[in-house]
């Protein structure tokens, strides 16, 4: 058996190597020329964390990152309003959550996959079914003949768009800025992620390395994203504590990655014949809990399982079955979030921040629990 997976980024590689220690063939294709070092960082939580052990890549991942052990939201001066303590699941999961840089993830990935298991440069311009198989086209010309095909190619799913054409992207109406920064954080914010809430705004930052900063920021927009150019970010965040605005000054603008934020309306099914979506292909969320990418990992461990142990739509059906309650719930829970935090009525924001507060940590913890809980077949 041999499975052909569109879509090289995280959630593609890593469907490759939990297949291929399955002993299953897998073969990515993936649309860029080369994988370049680009992108922000990334928070590995948990759950992404407890599949990269299983999949014997947790060690490197924790050499090439930085532990963190606690998630606080603060309000714009830094002055905490919540905090999760990320400690009691490092010992009941033995292992991290770690922030990374994206090109060092990905490089890890790429790195542990079979030989010519990764095929650059093949964008997928048509696919249809042809008796038991689906032919597969590629813009260089090339196609194939797929038993089994996984959708792994994001938000705006190609495969997706041949299987369901009419599922549904949804704006948030908001701009989102990443960036990584050369930049030395206090020492009490090392293993932390800390993440300010203002008025129709947010940022968010972690240490990655060393002496490397990843930042996240945020803003609502009621027309076009254009109207807010990278170049007035330390303007939107003026009030802002000064490690904040340190962070965003320092940072070199063509280090900085915009982006509006949108999601995927849940959607009935994920597979059709022998074809199957993983990862924002079948679940877009937005980042507002730090879950898109650990959930695209998480898919990639249970589907492996289930295609190790049935056939078909089986496999397809009963992958579908154990992940979908869980996504949509995070997909649903993020965009409130995403919502919420961007209040701008000072009243509202100062009702909300008074909720955050007397929040029992009890309540954090079991949330937490549920998104870090796997799985099992």
């Amino acid at each position: 058996m041999r499975v052909d997976i569109i879509g090289g980024g995280i959630g593609g590689l890593t469907m490759a190597i939990a297949l291929q220690r399955k002993g299953i063939r897998a073969q990515v294709y993936e649309q860029a020329d080369e994988l370049k070092p680009v992108g922000a960082g990334i928070i590995l939580a948990n759950n992404a964390m407890q599949v990269f052990q299983r999949l014997g890549l947790d060690s490197k991942i924790v050499q090439n990152g930085n532990r963190i052990s606690c998630m606080n939201i603060t309000s714009p001066n830094l002055t905490k309003l919540s905090s999760i303590d990320l400690k009691y699941f490092e010992t009941k999961y033995d292992c991290q959550n770690i922030a990374i840089h994206r090109a060092a993830l990905q490089k890890i990935l790429a790195t542990e996959l079979e030989s010519n298991s990764l095929k650059l440069g093949y964008k997928l311009s048509k696919m249809e079914v042809v008796g038991n198989s689906n032919l597969l086209r590629f813009e260089n010309g090339k196609k194939i003949n797929s038993k089994i095909t996984l959708g792994a190619d994001g938000l705006n799913s190609t495969v997706r768009g041949f299987l369901f054409p009419t599922t549904r992207i949804r704006n948030a109406f908001q701009v989102c800025w990443r960036g990584t920064v050369n930049h030395a954080l206090p020492k009490k914010f090392k293993n932390e992620l800390n993440e300010a809430w203002g008025k129709g705004n947010r940022l968010g930052f972690v240490q990655i390395g060393s002496n490397e900063v990843y930042w996240y920021a945020s803003k609502t927009f009621k027309k076009s994203a254009s109207e807010h150019s990278v170049d007035k970010l330390p303007d939107f965040f003026s009030g802002y504590d000064h490690i904040i605005q340190s962070i965003i000054s320092k940072t070199p603008i063509e280090k900085i990655h915009t982006a509006t934020i949108a999601d995927l309306a849940p959607i009935k099914k994920w597979y059709k014949n022998n074809t199957c979506l993983i990862g924002d292909a079948a679940h877009a969320t937005t980042p507002n809990m730090g879950q898109g990418a650990c959930q695209a990992i998480e898919d990639a461990y249970i589907l492996a399982e289930c295609l190790s142990k049935f056939n078909g739509n089986e496999a397809f059906s009963t992958f579908q079955k154990l992940r979908m309650l869980k996504v949509n719930s995070i997909i649903n829970t993020s965009w409130r979030i995403g919502k919420i935090a961007h209040w701008k009525n000072p009243i509202a924001t100062g009702l909300r921040d008074q909720l955050i507060k007397i929040t029992p940590n009890r309540i954090n913890k079991k949330q937490s629990q549920q998104i870090f809980k796997l799985e099992t077949i």
